[in-house]
């Protein structure tokens, strides 16, 4: 190679050519954010690694709990139908998006289902690996002592008259009595403890795929239905008596545990004084419930919050209640067109509760046919009076004061166009409100009461009012995995954190001086002074069959002037003392080295 060829040329944009001359010659690895020039296998093979790797794992775990944010913060339609059709109708303009980033069905969704799979897979293959690297060390030996056990972390030697032999069996017997794996060679005994400290992290490992896999059955074989049922009446667990049913792949209406109850009532108390008055304290409905095709061998029950009624595999929870006031519309010649209890929706804590009246069957009125509408409140504590920017209030959850507000309205309710609707709202499209002395038909009724409507519709009357609760009927075969896997994490962890995996040799060999030298040294795992402590009463007990000999002190040698030296104390162990020069050294107190 000439000189001009080590020389730069300035000016063409290329590194001189001793750098790249350099370049060549380097073994330092080329930087680049992902392997090159391997193949598809190789590109395989390290998306598996990167995928498999603790960090991955950790990163897909805290991806899966913000993923699952949205799930609590927004109604989900597996959970409650109605609360997200109420939430779309006052959130037009989200509605859209929500949608299509399927926010209203976050757990089934395509972008949480991504991540679900991939955690399981990450989990997956950390775990096999792992088990198998374990189960390799279970069936290993306890590795052999090392040639210099003075370089281990703590170490303690002594001399003794003993024999190496029985200094060598009697540590064998200490080590097992303390549960150490021992492993004798020659000379020297191997042991080693603390395993359950693998075992505890593989418990954590394989409860935490358990979890995710209750999780996953769940989802797939698991269903809900919900059912609004008033006082005194009953439900069977069909898809008919259902207002809303999710199913899933392996879960559908043919699969729905045969059973049934009666609400015989529902009770509810409320805080009555103090700073938390109408706060609730107790609900609980008791029922009659039958498993089964034979309704007449029943039960008696009582479903609360958070103690739901099992009935075979399903479980029947309380999510809510309210009033159904009992109505009676009349038509002009003074005929009962409509006699029923109306559940009325609460829409704030005193349970200020909105509903309709639908009276699809009235009749003709002057040749025509008529149907009537009504909409109002129901309020469980009336005020005296309410204004009009107010609006009707209820002021306490409780049935102090009860009252109905009712507006009506005659046209067609559409009920018979065949098109679903919603019981709970009116459509007032091709509905007109009726007028009274030239205002809107409006009035306030309390129980007993009737209201004579104008241009001769006849009446409506307010006779009582019931209690109804709303219970959610739920198919969960997963969630058993789900919690023995949660609690069995909790000790997995327990275990990896508190247990102590730890190793100790002790080797006795006859030196120069026919004397026999006892080293004990210990290595610890992880960072504890537990294996110090572990170390000096194994010296001390095995004293007990090789006891330690008083060093003789060494002669003072006189200094220059002639005066006697101080005498030293005895030293403790060398740190490099070789098994070969031992140097003298007390069991009582093992060195600890940094």
């Amino acid at each position: 190679m000439s000189d001009t060829d080590l020389k730069a040329t300035p000016g063409n944009g290329q590194p001189p050519a001793d750098e790249a001359s350099a370049e060549r010659l380097t073994s330092a690895p080329v930087e680049s954010e992902a392997p090159t020039g391997i193949g598809v296998f190789g590109w395989l093979r390290w998306t598996w690694r990167q995928l498999t790797s603790m960090r991955v794992a950790l990163i897909l775990l805290f991806l899966l709990s913000v993923a699952a944010i949205p799930g609590s913060l927004i109604p989900q339609t597996a959970e409650n139908a109605f609360q997200v059709q109420t939430w779309q109708a006052a959130h037009k303009d989200l509605t859209p998006i929500y949608q299509k980033l399927q926010l209203f069905n976050v757990y089934s969704s395509v972008w949480f289902s991504a991540i679900y799979i991939l955690l399981f897979v990450s989990l997956a293959g950390c775990i096999i690996p792992r088990t198998w690297q374990f189960v390799g060390v279970l069936r290993a030996k306890p590795p052999a002592a090392p040639a210099n056990l003075t370089r281990m972390p703590v170490y303690a030697a002594w001399h003794t008259d003993a024999d190496p032999a029985t200094a060598v069996a009697a540590a064998q017997r200490l080590l097992r009595r303390r549960r150490f794996r021992v492993h004798g060679s020659g000379s020297a005994v191997a042991g080693e403890k603390g395993y359950l400290r693998e075992v505890g992290n593989l418990l954590f490992h394989l409860s935490l795929f358990a979890l995710l896999a209750g999780f996953a059955w769940a989802s797939l074989a698991s269903g809900t239905g919900g059912k609004l049922v008033i006082e005194g009446d009953g439900y069977t667990n069909t898809l008919t008596q259902m207002d809303d049913f999710n199913g899933s792949a392996f879960y559908g209406p043919n699969d729905l545990d045969p059973f049934g109850f009666h609400l015989d009532n529902f009770t509810a108390t409320y805080q009555l004084t103090g700073d938390q008055m109408g706060q609730p304290r107790t609900f609980d409905a008791n029922v009659h419930y039958w498993t089964g095709s034979d309704p007449t061998r029943t039960k008696g029950g009582v479903i609360s919050v958070n103690h739901p009624l099992e009935i075979g595999g399903s479980k029947v929870f309380l999510i809510g209640h309210g009033y159904a006031p009992v109505i009676t519309v009349k038509d002009g010649s003074g005929k009962v067109v409509y006699h029923d209890a109306v559940p009325f929706l609460p829409q704030d804590p005193n349970l200020t509760s909105t509903g309709v009246v639908k009276v699809g069957d009235y009749g003709q009125k002057d040749g025509k046919k008529v149907q009537l509408g009504f909409s109002g409140f129901f309020l469980p504590t009336a005020p005296d009076s309410f204004g009009p920017t107010t609006g009707p209030r209820s002021l306490f959850p409780g049935d102090a004061n009860p009252a109905m507000v009712l507006t009506a309205y005659e046209g067609d309710l559409g009920t018979d166009s065949g098109v679903p609707q919603n019981i709970y709202q009116l459509d007032l499209s091709h509905l007109t409100q009726l007028q009274q002395d030239g205002q809107p038909a409006r009035t306030k009724l309390t129980p007993g009461q009737g209201w004579t409507l104008p241009d001769g519709y006849g009446s409506i009357s307010f006779d009582g009012y019931k209690q109804w609760a709303s219970f959610s009927v739920s198919h969960r075969p997963g969630n058993t995995v789900a919690l023995t896997g949660a609690m069995l994490a909790i000790l997995g962890l327990i275990g990896s954190l508190l247990v102590q995996r730890r190793r100790i040799w002790v080797r006795a060999v006859t030196t120069p001086d026919g004397r026999t030298l006892v080293e004990l040294a210990g290595l610890a795992r992880s960072e504890s002074a537990k294996i110090a402590e572990e170390l000096a009463d194994l010296a001390v007990d095995l004293q007990d069959d090789a006891p330690a000999l008083d060093e003789p002190e060494e002669p003072e040698e006189p200094d220059a002037s002639g005066a006697s030296a101080e005498p030293d104390e005895p030293d403790g162990p060398s740190e490099s003392a070789a098994p070969d020069t031992p140097a003298d050294a007390t069991p009582s107190a093992p060195e600890t080295k940094e």
